[in-house]
This record gives structure tokens, C-alpha cells and sequence, in this order.
């Protein structure tokens, strides 16, 4: 900028985008939660489950949409409304008798019960749900496929295996657990019976030795005695001899 010029103000536009970013709070949209598909069985029922997450708190006006979308088919229908605490059934389509609503909007719930199932019900369902002033948000859609006997899931059969699996495992640990500490029991039994039977031995050998001990003695002093009383024996005899000659 050359010497002397005018300083440029900001530009308005800036400044109210400065304004908005600094004042006006960011809006949060709000996100939708359904199954990614659901199975049922010709002449059964199934529940279309929808939840919400939201900013705002559960508000009076909250709404919940539900459209079908045929198989193969490309526009979508609207089967079912709720607005102003009323559930509103579309009196068109092949639904018409077969919606019951089950959700409740204090617990963030929208979801719906299709009765009487038919394979013309293959199709996709959208749930869209409102709360304003939190109206902004991506819907959530669940697709329906209807059988004439609902397949086992590959992920139940492979979580029930599982399951067998770490069962029986933690089945054989129990037991492997199990003998061990009877084995140790059984061990400690017999080390200490083996001690207590070790401390028998050398007390009844203490006690012969100190029996032997005290025979020792005993048995000498008998012998003394009787080597002492041998030889008084032999002296009498000897002088009863001398005095029978002494009378000759």
C-alpha cells in the first residue's frame, strides 16, 4: 500500500461471518439408528426397530416417518406418521391394516410392527425422525426379507459355536483344576502321615535305647551277684572240707 493511502476497512462480509462464528452456536444434526435387515416368515411378524440421538431434548413436536420402498421398485411411499402424540397410518397400500406402533418418543423410540408378512413385503424401510429445532439429520433405513421359514443367521451358528467351544474349555480347565488340588491334598495326606509315622519310629527308638540303657547296669549287677555268691558258695565248701579233716 503506497505511502498516504486510506487504510481499507474490513469487509462486511467478513465480519458477519466472524460475527456468526463467534455468537451463533453450531447445530448438531440429528442421527437415526435402525437394523441393517431384518428376516421373517411368511404369515409372522416383525418389528422395524428406530431409535434417535439428539442435541435438543425430547420435544412436543417430535415426529417419526416410515417409507417403503418396494424390491426393485424406485420411488418410495410414506406407510406410517407420527406427529402431535398421534400415530397416523396411510390409508393406502398394502399396510394399511397390518402397522401397529410400538415405539414411545420419551425413550428416543419409533419403531413399528408389521403383522401378517408376505413375500410382497420385500423392500426397504426408512425411518425419519424430527425434534425440532433439531430437524437436521441423515435418515436410517433397514431392509426386510421374507421367507417361508426364516433361515439360522450364520452369525448365530458361529456365536453358538463359539460359545460350545469356550464352554467346553473352560469345562476341562475346571477339571484339570480340579483333580490337581485333590493330587495336592492327596500329597500333603501322605507327606504328612509319612512324617508323623518318621517321629514314631524315633521316639520308640529313643525309647529302646534308653531302656537298653538302663538294663545295662541291671544285668551286671546280676552277674556281680552271682559271681559273688558262686564264690562264698565255694569258699564254705572248701572250709567245711578242711574242718572234716581236721576232726580225722
Amino acid at each position: 500500500m503506497a505511502p498516504g493511502a486510506p487504510s481499507s476497512s474490513p469487509s462486511p462480509i467478513l465480519a458477519a461471518l466472524l460475527f456468526s462464528s463467534l455468537v451463533l452456536p453450531l447445530a448438531q444434526a440429528i442421527v437415526v439408528y435402525t437394523d441393517r435387515e431384518v428376516h421373517g416368515a411368511v404369515g409372522s411378524r416383525v418389528t422395524l426397530y428406530c431409535s434417535f440421538w439428539s442435541s435438543e431434548w425430547v420435544s412436543d413436536d417430535i415426529s417419526f416417518t416410515w417409507r417403503y420402498q418396494p424390491e426393485g421398485g424406485r420411488d418410495a411411499i410414506s406407510i406410517f406418521h407420527y406427529a402431535k402424540g398421534q400415530p397416523y397410518i396411510d390409508e393406502v397400500g398394502t399396510f394399511k391394516e397390518r402397522i401397529q406402533w410400538v415405539g414411545d418418543p420419551r425413550w428416543k423410540d419409533g419403531s413399528i410392527v408389521i403383522h401378517n408378512l408376505d413375500y410382497s413385503d420385500n423392500g426397504t424401510f426408512t425411518c425419519d425422525v424430527k425434534n425440532p429445532p433439531d430437524i437436521v439429520g441423515k435418515t436410517s433405513q433397514v431392509t426386510l426379507y421374507v421367507f417361508e421359514k426364516v433361515p439360522t443367521r450364520y452369525g448365530v451358528v458361529l456365536g453358538a459355536v463359539i460359545g460350545g467351544v469356550i464352554g467346553v474349555v473352560l469345562l476341562l480347565l475346571l477339571l484339570f483344576y480340579l483333580i490337581r488340588y485333590c493330587w495336592l491334598r492327596r500329597q500333603a495326606a501322605l507327606q504328612r502321615r509319612r512324617s508323623s509315622e518318621g517321629k514314631g519310629k524315633l521316639h520308640k527308638a529313643g525309647k529302646d535305647s534308653s531302656k537298653r540303657g538302663r538294663q545295662t547296669p541291671v544285668l551286671y549287677a546280676m552277674l556281680d551277684h552271682s559271681r559273688s555268691t558262686k564264690a562264698a558258695s565255694e569258699k564254705k565248701a572248701k572250709g567245711l572240707g578242711e574242718s572234716r579233716k581236721d576232726k580225722k
